[in-house]
């Protein structure tokens, strides 16, 4: 399957608002608004990382990831830190499942770090300034949804001007052993 596209993600985006808001108004009047912004950031997360999961084109390692998301979230349930850095914990589970999946080298998994930050500071933003919950969920996820400019991997120059050189037996021999240990892997 292939990456997710940004009007991919302008679409989980406002899904993910618009039920956050739902749930949110829905649920205000009996729950207080922290406990509400506690269950409600897994929630949103777990929806996200299940899309990102549906997209990614991985067949192996879904459950595993699932069960450590889950893990993840119920410590930080339980040690109950400050709800900044609840959200900056949930944010860095969905960096890492993306970097898992999406990404072949740490150059664009740090890339992605970046916008992960800049998301929290975009969703905090529009928290403060307008109060609404749905523009903050929408914020944070409408600049999530940049991901997929970033590229799969980044190659030094030096590794690319000699890594298609074709008259160079060792580096034909190289592709081939490369391309044998993807689909090795691909069916475990």
């Amino acid at each position: 399957m292939k990456r997710p596209s940004f009007m991919h993600g302008v679409g989980i985006a406002f899904l993910l608002s618009f039920f956050g808001a739902a749930l949110f108004a829905a649920l205000g009047p009996f729950l207080g608004s922290v406990l509400l912004l506690r269950t409600l950031i897994p929630l949103l997360g777990l929806a996200y990382v299940l899309y990102l999961l549906g997209r990614s084109g991985a067949r192996t390692g879904r459950v595993m990831t699932i069960a450590f998301w889950v893990l993840a979230a119920g410590v930080t349930w339980f040690m109950a830190p400050p709800l900044a850095v609840y959200l900056m914990i949930h944010v860095a589970l969905v960096w890492l499942i993306r970097s898992l999946y999406f990404y072949d080298s740490f150059t664009p998994a740090l890339m992605d770090l970046g916008l992960s930050t800049m998301s929290i500071a975009a969703a905090t933003w529009a928290a403060t300034r307008s109060g609404s919950i749905f523009l903050a969920i929408w914020c944070l996820f409408l600049v999530q949804a940049l991901f997929c400019i970033i590229p799969r991997s980044i190659e030094p120059a030096k590794a690319q001007s000699t890594r298609w050189d074709d008259d160079d037996a060792f580096h034909r021999a190289q592709r081939n052993a490369e391309a044998a240990l993807r689909r090795i892997s691909a069916h475990n």
